[in-house]
């Protein structure tokens, strides 16, 4: 397969990415109308697409854009789904808090530093990747449940709690890494 040029606007893995950015407030729309089984199928095409998206880029080349777009469109879905989820009372409004505010603490410190001339390589780690499995796994959970009619309290809270300690170990961790890296 050819190379895409770094870049390039317009190309397949981008055009899938900004689709899933895209289906964002749709995806908000269909859990705030309760719409559960059309919000997780929303949800799991979101994920699937993130997938292929990722493999065309590979294989392709990536560009510039589709670093910033894949990792927007994913964080805008997650964020948009906490938030949304929580609103309707399906998670606990501090979940919410807590993810969100993971997320800008990390985005925002390293805006800071590179403000300040100071950049900062931040790597996955793989509690973040944990983390960030465990995120995915509550929504679907949630919209999953609920599309199925189904409780499950036990598991929804037990699920809840990994998302929770694992966003904090994640937080941790990174800011462990910067301040090693400063």
């Amino acid at each position: 397969m050819a190379q895409t040029p770094p870049n390039a606007l317009l190309t397949l893995p981008n055009a899938i990415s900004f689709a899933r950015l895209c289906a964002v407030p749709l995806a908000v729309y269909l859990v705030l109308e309760a719409e559960w089984a059309a919000a997780f199928a929303i949800f799991a095409a979101a994920g699937i697409s993130d997938a292929i998206d990722g493999w065309l880029a590979r294989r392709m080349g990536g560009t510039a854009l589709g670093a910033a777009l894949d990792p927007l469109a994913d964080k805008m879905l997650m964020v948009g789904m906490y938030l949304t989820l929580a609103a309707m009372r399906q998670l606990p409004l501090w979940l919410a808090i807590l993810v969100v505010f993971r997320d800008v603490m990390i985005v925002g410190g390293l805006l800071l530093l590179w403000l300040y001339d100071h950049p900062v390589a931040i790597r996955p780690l793989a509690i973040s990747k944990v983390n960030t499995g465990l995120q995915i796994g509550l929504v679907g959970l949630v919209l999953g449940l609920n599309a199925l009619n189904e409780g499950f309290p036990v598991l929804r809270l037990a699920a809840v709690w990994l998302v929770a300690v694992s966003t904090i170990a994640s937080f941790a961790a990174y800011v462990n890494q910067t301040v090693r890296a400063g």
